[in-house]
This record gives structure tokens, sequence and C-alpha cells, in this order.
């Protein structure tokens, strides 16, 4: 049976995960907002997170006035998958380092050998 937690509840959570992560992986993120949505646009339950930017090796020139990046976490489908608040916390924390590899660059194979897909 999945997990349920409010909306309130999973913030804390992912802002909780987002404090355990190391300093080198979040001290190099400039201009980046981390989003929660219950699903994705299309509603499925497939796709746990989402990078939506421009990974830094593929910037040219980034300047003031641009629009943040945004790292999206989708509540039902991490609740989904979830048993337990240990096995949630677990997966925000892999969905949290994936998408975040997304912004160094770091493509979905490499991030799979990894561990963090």
């Amino acid at each position: 049976m999945a997990l349920h937690l409010d909306a309130h509840a999973f913030e804390q959570l992912v802002t909780d995960e987002l404090d355990r992560l190391p300093d080198d992986m979040v001290d190099g993120l400039e201009n980046v907002v981390f989003v929660v949505e219950d699903r994705p646009e299309d509603g499925s339950l497939d796709l746990l997170g989402l990078y939506d930017g421009v990974a830094l090796t593929e910037r040219d020139r980034y300047g003031f006035g641009e629009m943040p990046d945004r790292i999206v976490l989708y509540r039902e489908p991490l609740l989904a998958i979830s048993a337990d608040e240990a096995e949630l916390r677990d997966q925000v924390h892999v969905t949290l380092v994936h998408e975040i590899g997304h912004y160094y660059g770091i493509d979905d194979e490499r991030l799979h050998e990894l561990g963090w897909a």
C-alpha cells in the first residue's frame, strides 16, 4: 500500500532531504528553485522528478534576468512507490541527486552508472 503524506508534510520532508545533501553538491547551484507538484502534467505516476532548465555544460551565456531553472519533485509518484517514510526519504534523496546531476550536465546513462537513477 502506498504511503500517504499531505502536501505540507511532503514539502518539509523534501526540505529536510535537501539540507542533508553534501555542501559541495548544493553550493554550486545558482538561480535554481525547488518545486513540489502533485503529478507531472500528463497526470502519470511514472515520473518522480524533473530538471527544467539549461545544464551548466550547455550554457554559452547566462546572465542577470534569466528565469530560474527548476527542479521539480512529484509528490504522488514518490508516495506511490514508497512503503514507509524511510523509503520515501531514500527516494526523495535519490531523485534530488538525480535532478541536480542534470543541472551539472550529467546525463541519465551516467547517473544510472553512478547508481543515482
